[in-house]
């Protein structure tokens, strides 16, 4: 088993940054592929960044890339989603996600993640 605690959310004015953390523990992080991904109000769950277990082939939807940076520090079993340029239609709740194995996975896949964390809300305002 692994379990995710996500942080850093909260609310934030257009352009402004935040960072989100996940703790991971339960298995060795550094076998864990990890991802991002985001939740708004009446709408399906979407893909954020990636990092494979690795750390160093990351994914990134189209939309934030050169916006967010995914990062991820295998001495504290946490990875990171770094947010900058934030906008409104960032506003959801992100969810951080992991799989286990070494192997090549498909980070845009939520049906590949195994373990999920609660969730942390960011709000961007206008």
């Amino acid at each position: 088993q692994v379990q995710l605690v996500e942080s850093g959310g909260g609310l934030v004015q257009a352009g402004g940054s935040l960072r989100l953390s996940c703790a991971a523990s339960g298995r060795t992080f550094s076998a864990l592929a990890m991802g991002w991904f985001r939740q708004a109000p009446g709408q399906e769950r979407e893909f954020v960044a990636g990092s494979m277990w690795s750390g160093g082939s990351t994914d990134y939807e189209d939309d934030v890339k050169g916006r967010f940076t995914i990062s991820r520090d295998n001495t504290k079993n946490t990875v990171y989603l770094q947010m900058s340029s934030l906008k409104p239609e960032d506003t959801a709740v992100y969810y951080c996600a992991a799989e286990e194995g070494t192997g090549w996975i498909n980070l845009r896949s939520a049906r590949v993640y195994t373990y999920w964390g609660q969730g942390t809300q960011v709000t961007v305002s206008s």
